[in-house]
């Protein structure tokens, strides 16, 4: 057998992929604990036992941000951690790799090249998918005829090397033309693939666009999900966190409902000393795990 990269990194994460069911569960987006964690408070090998120490939440979804050093005996580490916390990875959410949807090929060419890594690294951490970003485009992107086409090749080409490896590529809502619901249903039709879906946040919706709406018309695409707990409640009348949770289960959503949110603070306020912010990030995160727990799970 030939030896590559991916399957030194990767081949025990095969079966853990292929037994993933469908299933109603709660997982968390380290996201959530992006205040405390660039004020230095924990590293991502102490994630997983915060997940089961603070929150009785057993799956994570990594940001491949936090990861310090990916080599593979670190990879080693950080899987140990999960498993002795209890905690399954679900979906590695991957930025700053450039632009998918840049006009220039070469930008494209390697900004897919850069994705690479973090899907080998999916792989072996066991994650079902990795979440990349529709981005790189002009700013008039309403106008830009050509952004579906070209999205929907550095995501075959991303498919393309993830062949194999039982890890989907989604695209989540992440503002401007991937959060146009329009756009993201044309590009999954474009790619027309079964290992390629969408992230479905509930919350990142352009300015002005009925969430609701946007919710329902992605939904079938939908291989992840993030809910937006109390984000938003408060500073904007129009998000309703549990009628979007509603929304999202009436639409015949099943999977990991993934907490993605952060502590509400009034415009330009300052971030408060950091165990301050963790506690209130915790706090924030079971508020928004307990309205699935209602909504979805039927948990008192």
């Amino acid at each position: 057998m030939t030896l590559t990269r991916r399957s030194v990194l990767a081949a025990p994460a095969l079966a853990a992929a292929a037994a993933q069911a469908p299933k109603q569960g709660v997982s968390l987006a380290a996201w959530s604990f992006s205040g405390s964690f660039f004020q230095g408070k924990w590293k991502l090998l102490e994630l997983p036992g915060i997940l089961r120490d603070k929150l009785g939440i057993t799956a994570l979804e990594h940001v491949n941000q936090f990861f310090e050093n990916p080599v593979l005996t670190y990879l080693q580490r950080l899987k140990k951690s999960c498993a002795d916390a209890g905690v399954e990875s679900t979906i590695l959410m991957v930025d700053n790799e450039g632009g998918t949807a840049a006009v220039s090929k070469a930008e494209r060419v390697q900004s897919v090249t850069a994705h690479r890594k973090w899907i080998d690294i999916a792989h072996y951490l066991g994650c079902h998918s990795v979440r990349c970003n529709v981005y790189g485009h002009p700013e008039d992107w309403k106008n830009d005829r050509d952004l579906v086409n070209r999205a929907a090749e550095s995501m075959h080409m991303m498919l393309d090397y993830a062949k194999g490896s039982g890890v989907n590529i989604i695209v989540e809502n992440h503002g401007r033309a991937s959060s146009d619901p329009d756009i993201l249903v044309a590009l999954v039709k474009k790619v027309n693939h079964p290992d390629f879906g969408l992230l479905c946040d509930l919350g990142n919706w352009n300015p002005g666009d009925d969430r609701y709406a946007a919710v329902r018309k992605t939904l079938p695409y939908a291989k992840g999900l993030s809910v937006k707990g109390t984000w938003g409640a408060g500073l904007d009348p129009a998000f309703d966190a549990e009628k979007l949770v509603r929304t999202a289960l009436e639409g015949g959503y099943v999977g990991w409902w993934g907490i993605e949110v952060t502590p509400r603070r009034a415009r330009g306020a300052e971030r408060p000393p950091v165990e301050q912010q963790f506690a209130d990030e915790v706090k924030t995160v079971l508020e928004a795990k307990a309205i699935v727990d209602r909504v979805v799970l039927k948990k008192s």
